[in-house]
This record gives structure tokens, sequence and C-alpha cells, in this order.
């Protein structure tokens, strides 16, 4: 998407600035501010090059600020307006395909009364040492140190790559004659990946409820409960809704569980569309709970989201160590309050989609007494996942990498005895 050269297309690069700041500065996740931030963008169009500027800047960060770093004789603070200015030019010239003339011209009015000939002068002498952004994008070096000490550097190197290219659409079939007729590559039972530049609500079946969009190793959480033979199954933090419709195609008679209204106005959109049964509940799990135990439990709980950062690249800059041992602490607190809900014998399914191993694989040693680890199977699994000798799942860059790759994930499944 190429930028105008009108007032809107200015009026773009001031709004990609707001996101910018909503999630460097205020810790904001980039679909959370993209409303607030655009609200002067009148055209669709001009809402989406906001976005696709600053997500593009987000993947790009530690590249840019090497190269903006490169060519000042003083070093721009962090929060400096004019590094802000500069990211914005430098994403759209390097990476969107923008002419360098219309690049700058854009942005030199978000520094208006301010250092306008030092962003003019580092852009233009960027390219003149006609300058490129590495084929792999850098990770955050905070980033880089954890994943490096938790998974090694195959993982890192993966993960550059992950971020270098849009990742594919997997979709999930209520069907799975319907799945298999469906064009795609077909990973798992029900599952199709596609391109990611396909238009989802135009594929043939949308209309109809045949699919939704669900992440491969998303998928497998619900996938480790297996049919459900008209069983009770609680699925908590449940919107936006692809494992409550997994566990409803599946036979499972589900309750969902979220504290998030408009979060669960788009389970409701999805139910309807695909017309699956499912019980709706608007609650806070740490204060809501069942009239009687339940034969199993699906919790995919709230975490750093650090997995999903090929789809969500400002995640890397949001998180912090803090973020993540609070995470990891509500998510201990959620799974033995959740453990006492379950049937004797019955089974819960515990999953973050985050990379980080205290929201994950150090939970296993601090289990509700309750629960016991339940070994999953390879047949179990879709393609290109692996169960770990423990008895769970860890899903990482490296899995799948020659097919589009994995979100990260942490998965286990306990029975109650």
């Amino acid at each position: 998407m190429k930028p105008d050269k009108t007032s809107a297309g200015a009026e773009s690069r001031r709004a990609a600035l707001r996101l910018l700041d909503a999630v460097l500065r205020r810790g904001l996740p980039l679909e959370a501010a993209l409303d607030a931030a655009t609200r002067d963008l009148a055209r669709p169009d001009d809402r989406g090059l906001a976005h696709a500027i600053a997500a593009e800047t987000l993947r790009r960060l530690p590249d840019l600020d090497a190269l903006i770093d490169s060519a000042t004789q003083q070093r721009l603070a962090p929060d400096a307006k004019a590094r802000f200015a500069l990211r914005i030019a430098l994403v759209q010239a390097l990476a969107l395909g923008t002419p360098p003339h219309a690049a700058i011209s854009t942005v030199l009015p978000l520094v208006d009364g301010g250092p306008r000939r030092l962003v003019h002068g580092v852009f233009g002498a960027l390219m003149r040492r006609k300058v490129v952004l590495p084929t792999l994008p850098a990770l955050p070096r905070g980033v880089e140190q954890r994943w490096l000490e938790a998974w090694g550097r195959d993982m890192i190197d993966a993960a550059r790559a992950a971020m270098a290219a849009p990742p594919p659409l997997d979709l999930s079939f209520a069907d799975a004659g319907v799945a298999a007729r469906f064009e795609g590559e077909h990973l798992a039972a029900r599952h199709a990946r596609i391109p990611a530049h396909n238009r989802v609500a135009e594929l043939p079946g949308f209309a109809d409820g045949e699919f939704w969009v669900q992440d491969l190793a998303a998928s497998i959480p619900a996938r480790l409960l297996g049919p459900g033979e008209g069983r009770h199954v609680l699925d908590l933090c449940a919107a936006p809704g692809g494992k409550t419709l997994q566990l409803a195609s599946a036979g499972w008679r589900v309750t969902a569980v979220d504290s998030s209204a408009p979060r669960l106005e788009r389970l409701w959109e999805n139910l309807a569309r695909t017309r699956l049964p499912a019980e709706i509940v608007e609650a806070d799990v740490m204060q809501w709970s069942p009239p009687a135990p339940v034969d199993a439990i699906l919790l995919d709980a709230p975490c750093s989201a650090t997995g999903i950062f090929r789809r969500h690249p400002d995640v890397l800059h949001r998180v912090r160590s803090k973020v993540i041992a609070e995470m990891a602490g509500l998510q201990r607190a959620m799974l033995a309050r959740a453990a006492d809900w379950l049937k004797p014998g019955g089974t819960l399914v515990f999953s973050t989609c985050s990379l980080e191993q205290a929201e994950g694989e150090a939970h296993l040693a601090d289990l509700p007494s309750s629960l016991v680890l339940e070994a999953v199977a390879q047949e179990e699994l879709p393609e290109g996942a692996v169960p770990h000798p423990n008895g769970h799942v860890r899903t990482l860059p490296t899995m799948l990498a020659d097919k589009g790759g994995l979100d990260g994930f942490f998965i286990a499944r306990f029975r109650r005895i």
C-alpha cells in the first residue's frame, strides 16, 4: 500500500505516530490503540495505511534505530519525536515501497516547530548511502537474550525468519469432509492452510459458517480434549471463540466464560455464523464458579502473548519481565481455582500463547495436588508439533518453518485424581 500526496497522507503518518506512541510509551496493544489513534481518518484506506506503517515499524524497530544511530552525531532519545518521524519515513522508503521524497515530505509535518532540519538531513544522508534493511529483522535485545537462554540459537534464527514474512492463514473447519475438499495444505484433521493475502470473508464457505481463522498451534488445546459426546466442558477465557467453536463442533456441551464484553461480541458473531451451540457467560474466572462440577475444562489463560509475535510484533516491545511474572502468578491462581471444578477423573487442558517458560514449563513444578499430568501422544498433534518427553506440548518457531511456521504455545493436559 503506497501513500498518496494529499494532506490525508500526512494525517495517516500522524495517526501512525500516535499508534507507535501508544505501544512504545504507554504499553498498549497495537490493535487496542487503533480506534483512538485513527479517529480523525475518514477513509478506511488511510486507517489501514496508518496501521501498516506502525506494524512494520514495530517489526523492524531495532534495525531502523540502528540506521538512525549510525547517522547522528548525538544519539536521539528513544522517545524523541525526531526518532519517531525518522522511523516512519525510513520504514516507508525501505520496507513499504514508498518513494523517498514522499516518505520524507509526509513526516516533516510531524516535527513542525521542531527539528525538521535534523530529520530531513538524517533521512537524506541515509538515502544517499543507499541503506537497506536486513533480510531478517533483528529481535529486541532483551527478547533475544531471554529466548536465547531458554531455547537456543536455532530458535532465535527461526523467530527472525518468522518475522520477515506474513504468516499464512490457518482455517479450522466444523466438518472434516468440508475441510478435506477445501483447497490448501492440510496439516491436521479439519484444517487447511492458505496464503496470507487471501481475504477471509470472500473465501467460499465463510458466509455459510464452514470455517473460522485459527492458528494451527492455537487449535491444539481443544484437539487434546477429543470428542465430547455430549459431555460438559468449560472454555475459560474463551473469547474471541476459536476454541469454543472447536469444542462445540466436536460434540461438547460448551459453557464459554470471558470477562470482556467486546471480545464476547465476536464470539456471539462467530456462533451465529457457524450455527454452533454454546452457553456464553460474561464473568471473571477469579470471581465466577460453575453451579456443578464438569467433565472437562479448557483454560487458555491470559498471558504475555509473546508466542503470537509473527502477527503482533508489538508484543515484543510492550512485554517486560514484570508483566511476565504478573501473568504467571495469575495463571497459577486460575489453574488452582479451575482444578476444583472438575469431576473426579475429569480432564483439564491448560495453555498459554507465550514463549516464556515462566508462563509454561514452570507451572509443572507447582501443580494443584488434585491434578496429574497426562502425556500427549504424537498422533494427537498436527503435523510439525512434537510432544515433549515429559508429556506436555511446546510449539516453537523452529517447528514447521518450511511450511509457514507455528505460533509459540505451551499446552499441558491434566487428569483430576
